[in-house]
């Protein structure tokens, strides 16, 4: 059986990607306080590459000075990278936006998104894991009209985006954002976690069916994956 890279939903904007070669990728891990995140950090003991989008607490959590034991490579902005020194980290890649890193054979580009941070500015990322495969993880964002670019830069097999309104884009934002990217795939991500925040992904499975029809949406519950 051939071996497929995994996208688990660990709630609210944190994922665990797994590649087919087994590298194992946190983005944004709000674990500990998450109420949405079914897992432990003890089960993240052992990752090897870390990607923050933006300084809030609910994407760089309380846990990152028990992630950082580890030793993973962290590719995050400067001003990120130089908070995160005092939580532990050693060493880094500092990178900004528009650039692209390889670790190992996992190429990692970062783009840009709209929204608000303590330190540095606030980012997503396009993840090219060994077998080409594109994963998109939007970061916090509103919608913008650079999206329709990436849709013709990158052929986005999973788009990864928020949708919860109030601090990120509606549900209506984010099927436009869908229907600019043209990814095989979405799967929504910031909501149903506070009260504020829209509850459920309905609205948005019906916005990108009309709006992307080419465009299948996979709701995960949290601790769910899927394979590509």
């Amino acid at each position: 059986m051939v071996a497929k890279n995994r996208v688990r939903w660990l709630g609210h904007a944190a994922f665990e990607i797994v590649t087919a070669e087994g590298v194992r990728i946190l983005i944004d891990p709000w674990i500990t306080g998450n109420p949405s995140c079914p897992a432990e950090k003890e089960e993240f003991s052992d990752v090897d590459i870390i990607l923050v989008s933006h300084d809030h607490f609910d994407h760089v959590g309380e846990d990152m000075s028990y992630l950082l034991r580890a030793e993973p490579t962290v590719a995050v902005q400067p001003e990120v990278l130089a908070d995160l020194k005092n939580k532990g980290l050693q060493e880094g890649i500092g990178m900004n936006v528009g650039g692209t890193v390889e670790v190992g054979d996992i190429q990692i580009t970062m783009v840009q998104a709209f929204h608000s941070s303590g330190s540095g500015s606030p980012c997503g990322y396009i993840l090219t894991t060994e077998d080409e495969r594109k994963i998109y993880h939007a970061g916090d964002t509103g919608v913008f009209a650079t999206m329709q670019v990436f849709g013709d830069m990158y052929d986005i097999d999973v788009a990864l985006l928020p949708i919860g309104s109030v601090y990120v884009m509606d549900p209506l934002q984010a099927a436009h954002a869908a229907k600019m990217l043209r990814a095989d795939t979405a799967v929504p991500m910031h909501y149903g976690t506070f009260p504020a925040l829209v509850q459920d992904a309905d609205e948005f499975s019906e916005r990108v069916s009309e709006l992307a029809p080419d465009t299948q949406v996979c709701v995960l519950r949290p601790g769910g994956e899927m394979s590509l």
